[in-house]
């Protein structure tokens, strides 16, 4: 099926990969999840920064006008980068018209404000850019799904899991330190310990901390790292952290302390339960860059699915 798009990875002036990719689609051309081109170079239509993680790039893209991201996203970028955002902003679940093109936003439960991008080309090819998901309830179908694989690896058992969320429980009970990732873990971290009826301050790291207290709400009190109750720090801050019940919030395996599995990805299964619902006639596997990416691909082929993955991409100087 012809779709009318075209993937592209551009070359940098040090002769290496930019990021991530472009996609050129009738007369435009969208730059999905990578750092800004050149003044010198072909500038895209749009940035589409999908959410504010560093290995989404949105820390170079923030800074053009041509940066497209949730109202969330775009704050929690410069909070944690501290530059001012200068691209144009959304409401997640809001369309946005990008020259002559509709593009449309879909929630993804990966971070707050973390949206997938969707529009139609000329001759109809309905396109999708997830991004990281963590809930495709509410993504479209399309016919072109470009989509993360973080835990694509059908023979990696650790890619098959479900999040422990009575672990969880227990050691909030306990009396508990948590090392979560500043941006996302962290305000899950909060949302669950509220949910589990934990009322009262929670202490967390300055990033932690003002992150939550910017963009969460109904986060309770809130205050800094604390020597009595319950704490929510960085990993990389775990170690100095009060406390002697301290557990990493990871779907990882390879962390100093012990672990307690809670992702903010799909594992393998829902991977493949999110193909099923957008049901697309291609999909082009993008993030992240290696094994993974390529392994799913090669999955999705033997399935009898059109895949290709980012390292299969043409790369040009653009």
């Amino acid at each position: 099926m012809d779709l009318g798009i075209e993937p592209i990875r551009r070359i940098n002036n040090r002769g290496g990969d930019t990021p991530h990719l472009s996609l050129s689609f009738d007369s435009h051309l969208f730059s999905i999840d990578t750092t800004r081109s050149p003044k010198s170079c072909l500038q895209p239509d749009a940035y589409l920064i999908t959410h504010a993680h560093s290995d989404h790039y949105g820390k170079s893209a923030m800074l053009s006008e041509r940066a497209v991201a949730s109202e969330q996203t775009a704050r929690a970028l410069e909070i944690r980068y501290q530059h001012q955002y200068r691209g144009r902003t959304f409401k997640v679940g809001e369309s946005i018209m990008i020259g002559d093109v509709e593009v449309k936003t879909y929630p993804t439960g990966h971070t707050i404000g973390s949206s997938a991008f969707g529009w139609e080309t000329e001759v109809g090819g309905r396109v999708l850019v997830t991004g990281d998901v963590k809930d495709y309830r509410s993504l479209p179908r399309c016919d072109l799904l470009v989509s993360e694989a973080n835990y694509g690896d059908p023979w990696d058992p650790s890619c098959v899991f479900e999040d422990d969320i009575a672990g969880f429980s227990e050691a909030l009970e306990s009396g508990a330190t948590f090392g979560a990732y500043a941006f996302g873990k962290a305000q899950r971290a909060v949302a669950l310990m509220r949910g589990m009826g934990y009322k009262d301050e929670i202490g967390m790291d300055e990033q932690s901390l003002a992150l939550t207290r910017e963009l969460m709400q109904n986060a309770g009190p809130l205050t800094e790292i604390q020597g009595g109750g319950n704490n929510v720090v960085s990993p990389w801050n775990l170690y100095k952290a009060p406390g002697r019940n301290k557990y990493v919030l990871t779907g990882r395996r390879d962390s100093g302390f012990p672990t307690i599995r809670l992702s903010d990805h799909l594992d393998f299964r829902g991977l493949m339960r999110m193909m099923e619902h957008v049901n697309p006639s291609q999909v082009l596997v993008y993030h992240p860059q290696g094994e993974r990416a390529s392994l799913l691909s090669h999955h999705l082929q033997q399935c009898g699915m059109e895949t290709a993955s980012l390292e299969m991409i043409e790369k040009r100087l653009l």
